[in-house]
């Protein structure tokens, strides 16, 4: 399977489509129902955060304390012009430390499945590693194993499935307690850290 060799996985070269063609409505009700298990003002990581509209938004608006990483240096530009206060890296998640912290919760959305396959359990451990006991961690990705093409980039997404994604979590302490679907169709695993 042909990458790209930026760490954005196509993202950095179609930033500014990708800007314009984020749907807003996608996510953020979700998000938020997700996020009323949280204390208030908890802190959150938002990985593959983009430019932060709607997901971080949400959680910020929300009373949380975000912050975000992501690989695009364009995308990771328009977030500190929207939110100059929100620490934010610009980073993979294979390379990033994480700020050298933990969190509450680790928000991961539309991101695992436009990640090489390689690294989508990667995510999954350096986000189990980055959450305090009992912190939740919510991503997407559909639910049955399928491989398409990005609308935006071209490049192939993958989705490993709901059985991959549970015996993964579950291999890193993580145990799925509930799943959702959005507006858009985006499938959502909710899962928390239970060692």
């Amino acid at each position: 399977m042909n990458r790209t060799p930026d760490s954005s996985n196509g993202y950095e070269a179609i930033a500014d489509t990708f800007v314009r063609a984020r749907t807003p409505t996608a996510g953020p009700r979700v998000v938020r129902e997700w996020a009323e298990r949280l204390s208030p003002g908890a802190s959150i990581l938002d990985l593959g955060c983009g430019f932060g509209i709607p997901i971080s938004q949400t959680l910020i608006d929300t009373g949380f304390a975000v912050h975000g990483v992501d690989a695009s240096a364009t995308l990771v530009s328009g977030f500190r012009e929207r939110f100059p206060n929100v620490p934010v890296e610009h980073n993979s998640i294979e390379q990033s430390h994480f700020f050298g912290r933990t969190f509450d919760a680790v928000v991961a959305w539309g991101l695992m499945f436009i990640l090489p396959v390689e690294s989508q359990p990667v995510l999954i451990a350096k986000a189990a590693r980055a959450l305090v006991p009992g912190g939740h961690f919510l991503f997407t990705a559909p639910k049955q194993p399928c491989t398409w093409e990005d609308g935006l980039t071209g490049l192939p997404s993958t989705s490993l499935g709901q059985e991959f994604y549970e015996r993964e979590l579950s291999s890193h302490g993580l145990a799925v307690i509930g799943h959702d679907e959005d507006e858009g169709e985006n499938y959502y695993y909710f899962a928390r850290k239970i060692a």
